[in-house]
């Protein structure tokens, strides 16, 4: 989990920037921009926040996939340790990514205020900046939760909540599934389980495929959470959409989708192969621990 946050923060970061940002145009300008404004550090805004609290986000959603899919089998077949067959993997993805959305919605709303505070809010051709120019709103990630919590309550910590679950709960399905069915394509038959080059292309066009398909969600996500930082400008998910539509069109919804999607592979891979691994080297400790 910690490798592919450090993996794929910097891309994150102009991912953001171009949904939920102004007057970028493209990716390319999007990441000289950052670079000669903020330097390098810029790409890492607001990572501290995800990073510390990936270990638990990542357990929870994988391990409640996968324990899932071991109930689901039992109750099928009677056999926890049956592979899952397709019906079974979705409900798990589906599952995984309800249980997500209530860990991660605040994490992505710290890291989303971090990424974006530098950013002046452009309304009707006026600029509002930092109360004090030159200065961020937010002195870190503690105290950007701690702001949010006191300002706006409970409901402001899951600002974006319901384009969060219209986004990952479609999308672990679109993570999950895909991965299962390439690492059985792609693993040789009589193999067991998977081997480390499967895991990791598999997971890797998983993550390309989910993170590509989900990113109208995303934008939308984005800029609910990045709004507040010095003024409300959205009343929720639909108003979100529909001014977002009106005043930038249908192409509004894509932007940052090839950024989400070669993210997404580097990301995911590490991810998977880092779950995998893990598994196995905790169960061939197990194995001789109690032969």
């Amino acid at each position: 989990g910690a490798a592919s946050v450090v993996v794929g923060h910097p891309l994150d970061t102009i991912k953001t920037r171009l949904q939920a940002g102004q007057g970028y145009g493209n990716t390319l300008n999007c990441v000289l921009s950052v670079y000669r404004n903020e330097s390098v550090a810029g790409f890492f805004k607001g990572m501290s926040f995800p990073l510390a609290s990936i270990a638990v986000y990542s357990s929870v959603v994988f391990g409640v996939f996968s324990n899932t899919q071991r109930l689901l089998s039992q109750l099928r077949h009677g056999d926890a340790a049956r592979a899952p067959v397709l019906a079974d993997v979705a409900l798990a993805s589906v599952v995984a990514g309800f249980i997500s959305v209530g860990i991660g919605t605040p994490v992505d709303l710290v890291k989303i205020r971090l990424q974006m505070q530098t950013q002046p809010y452009i309304e009707a051709n006026v600029k509002l900046k930092p109360t004090v120019p030159g200065f961020p709103v937010y002195r870190g990630p503690i105290h950007c939760f701690r702001t949010v919590l006191e300002k706006e309550g409970i409901a402001g910590i899951y600002r974006g909540v319901g384009a969060m679950l219209l986004r990952d709960v479609p999308g672990y399905c679109l993570y999950f599934i895909p991965y299962t069915f390439f690492c059985g394509w792609i693993t040789p038959d009589g193999c067991i389980s998977p081997n480390p080059s499967s895991i990791w292309l598999a997971g890797g066009l998983a993550g390309a495929i989910s993170w590509g398909t989900a990113t109208p969600m995303d934008v939308v996500k984005s800029r609910l959470q990045a709004d507040g930082v010095y003024l409300n400008k959205y009343k929720g998910t639909l108003d979100c959409i529909l001014q977002s539509y009106r005043n930038e069109g249908l192409k509004v919804f894509f932007r940052g989708a090839t950024v989400n999607a070669v993210r997404g592979f580097p990301m995911s891979s590490a991810m998977f192969l880092g779950y995998e691994l893990s598994l196995k080297a905790m169960k061939r400790d197990q194995t001789e621990t109690n032969p």
